[in-house]
């Protein structure tokens, strides 16, 4: 049995030319989308990380009566505070796992008591600089909004 091969048989060097610009435009759309994605999967990322804190923060408020001081930091839900204000009752750590992680971008939340910006004098600043690691700016993700 003797195959015959037709001089048209494969393709040609356009038709693969087309197929590979094609799928270069669709590898552009498809990384465009999730770096949009990504970033806003950032952003919901550090709220949930401030609700946590913030409700952690509630929980040593209503233990020691205070919220831990800006020198304190956010480190005072993990590790009872040896500078004034030192808590009379401490029942931490108030974190579940007991540590202070970053941002999504890497950077350290900013926790400032008492407040500067936040509206209720009562509580506390907690935020995160967003992606420009700039604070003050409207990418900044905050507690008090």
């Amino acid at each position: 049995m003797r195959f015959r091969l037709d001089k048209r048989a494969g393709f040609t060097l356009i038709e693969m030319l087309l197929v590979i610009v094609i799928i270069g435009m669709l590898v552009t759309l498809v990384g465009v989308n999730v770096v949009k994605h990504s970033a806003s999967a950032k952003i919901t990322a550090a709220r949930a990380q401030i609700v946590n804190y913030k409700t952690a923060l509630s929980t040593y408020n209503l233990d020691a009566g205070v919220y831990p001081a800006s020198e304190q930091g956010l480190e005072a839900l993990v590790q009872a505070p040896t500078s004034p204000p030192v808590p009379a009752k401490w029942n931490g750590p108030y974190l579940d796992p007991a540590i202070v992680k970053p941002d999504p971008w890497n950077r350290p939340f900013i926790y400032q008591c008492p407040p500067r910006q936040n509206p209720d004098p009562e509580g506390f600043d907690l935020y995160s600089t967003g992606p420009d690691g700039q604070p003050g700016t409207d990418d900044d993700v905050v507690s008090w909004k």
